[in-house]
């Protein structure tokens, strides 16, 4: 299973009418049922796309690749536009199901309340969210996987489900992503069942050169990064390695915390004062 995210390009918005968000259902459904894959959430936003997608035989790029192509082609067909629709490729991450479908599938349904489109995901048409409350029938969508983490029925398990949605937020899951590996959503035993003997902990090499690019850049040493420093070249720096290590999935945030001696919060804070900026 993945967390798959598909961006504009730029990023500039991939719907421009209504009728866009049902056209790439269209396409999403067809596709499913040609490559054999499961589609357990998904949220159109205005230049993005949030899905969790489970595959089988069919590579998850294949997947990714039609489903792009045949809405960019129709989209700008229409448009009589040129150039790229989407980024260049889409971002996935490699899902521990047991561990963090639920977690997901409420990141997902929130996304329009975190943008501040909507004050509750019910306002909101362009997701999965109203087929898991059973108020829309979506069949393309599966929803009976988490809906029995839930509950040993329909009615209690879309109970919890709406307790899930209106719980406290904990932070994204996405920022626990394995600190060796950020392309995966699960511990180290859950990479190796899925991905083999094979499978080792990525090294800290890249890391390593992006501290010391950054020192050079910025005129600071390693031992002032992770030090209580307020220095401006030294909070410069330490902005720019989180920006280019999460840009780049060079690190996680929690390897990120550890590295610089900080808590998980701390890192995020500096890293969206530094988007906001550019």
């Amino acid at each position: 299973m993945y967390h798959v995210t598909l961006r504009g390009n730029h990023p500039q918005d991939i719907f421009f009418t209504p009728d866009d968000r049902s056209l790439l259902t269209y396409i999403v459904r067809d596709i499913l049922v040609d490559c054999g894959a499961q589609l357990h959430a998904y949220c159109y936003m205005t230049n993005h796309v949030h899905a969790l997608l489970q595959v089988r035989d069919t590579p998850l790029s294949k997947i990714m690749l039609l489903v792009a192509g045949r809405y960019a082609r129709r989209v700008q067909g229409r448009l009589e536009t040129t150039g790229h629709l989407f980024e260049k490729r889409y971002h996935a991450l490699l899902v521990d199901a047991d561990e963090y479908l639920l977690a997901l599938l409420r990141y997902i349904h929130l996304n329009p309340v975190r943008a501040s489109l909507v004050s509750s995901p019910d306002e909101y048409p362009w997701s999965s969210h109203h087929a898991y409350l059973g108020r829309r029938s979506e069949p393309w969508v599966t929803t009976e996987f988490a809906l029995r983490m839930l509950g040993p029925d329909r009615q209690r398990a879309t109970a919890a489900y709406e307790s899930l949605i209106n719980s406290a937020s904990t932070g994204s899951p996405l920022e626990q992503r394995n600190e060796h590996d950020p392309r995966i959503l699960g511990g180290d035993a859950f990479a190796q069942s899925v991905l083999g003997e094979n499978w080792k902990p990525q090294s800290d090499a890249a890391l390593q050169q992006l501290i010391y690019d950054a020192c050079t850049r910025f005129g600071a040493t390693e031992t002032e990064l992770r030090s209580p420093s307020r220095l401006k070249n030294v909070t410069h720096a330490r902005a720019w390695i989180m920006q280019q290590a999460r840009r780049a999935e060079i690190a996680s945030v929690a390897s990120l915390a550890h590295y610089f001696n900080r808590d998980a919060s701390s890192i995020r804070q500096v890293a969206h004062r530094r988007r906001s900026r550019t």
